[in-house]
């Protein structure tokens, strides 16, 4: 019997969407990869994504252009320095610059889009409220907000053929839950980034927030990080 399910995974290269794609490769999806270059500063992750595309055998793998630089408003994308800082118990508790304005929602529309041409009817994103920075479009209330509109936007949903589901598998986990998770799913994190502000070379700086959420995943989950970082 053939296998027709599709599904559009939202790939940045880093630890949390590559553990989704294996995910949704391992519940017998066809992956439709989607990244994004939009003017960060840490582009590098988009060699990271075509690699772990390849990886996970996709079917395709898109890299759309969408520029949010000219919008700014964010460490990632404008000229606003990266925050550093020596440990956890110093991130801010609000939202932090590093927060790039309506991402996720620009995100998820291009691969709903992308899904409804294709015949997807499942969106995998790596959106995580446990251990993350606080984005407020990683929220599952935001999630599930957007699925409901998602289902009002479409040919399918209105012809109620089908349902468009968002997939968050690790919305709930924390960092070292889907370390451990993608460990079991045969993921090689050595291929990911992760870092807001690496190097000329692509080294990871060590001290952004993504940075020390890595490690401190590595840690806790009793995994060597593979990692090079310059501090």
């Amino acid at each position: 019997m053939t296998n027709n399910k599709k599904a559009v995974v939202l790939s940045s290269g880093g630890i949390d969407s590559t553990t989704v794609m294996a995910i949704a490769k391992d519940q017998g999806f066809h992956i439709f990869s989607l990244s994004f270059f939009y003017g960060q500063r840490h582009a590098i992750e988009l060699e990271c994504a075509i690699k772990i595309a390849k990886i996970f055998d996709a079917k395709r793998h898109l890299v759309l252009n969408v520029d949010l630089k000219s919008i700014g408003g964010s460490a990632l994308t404008d000229d606003i320095e990266v925050p550093k800082i020596k440990d956890l118990q110093n991130i801010d508790n609000g939202i932090p610059v590093t927060y790039v304005p309506a991402r996720n929602t620009i995100f998820l529309s291009y691969a709903l889009a992308w899904a409804e041409v294709i015949g997807a009817f499942d969106i995998f994103i790596g959106v995580n409220a446990v251990d993350y920075s606080g984005y407020p479009d990683c929220r599952p209330e935001f999630i599930t907000a957007f699925e409901k509109m998602a289902n009002l936007a479409t040919k399918a949903g209105v012809e109620q053929t089908s349902t468009i589901k968002i997939q968050t598998p690790l919305q709930h986990k924390t960092k070292a839950d889907i370390i451990q998770t993608g460990i079991k799913l045969g993921v090689d994190y050595s291929i990911t980034h992760s870092c807001y502000d690496p190097s000329p070379e692509g080294n990871a700086c060590g001290f952004c927030d993504s940075c020390l959420l890595r490690k401190k995943g590595f840690t806790d989950a009793g995994v060597v990080d593979p990692t090079t970082y310059t501090g």
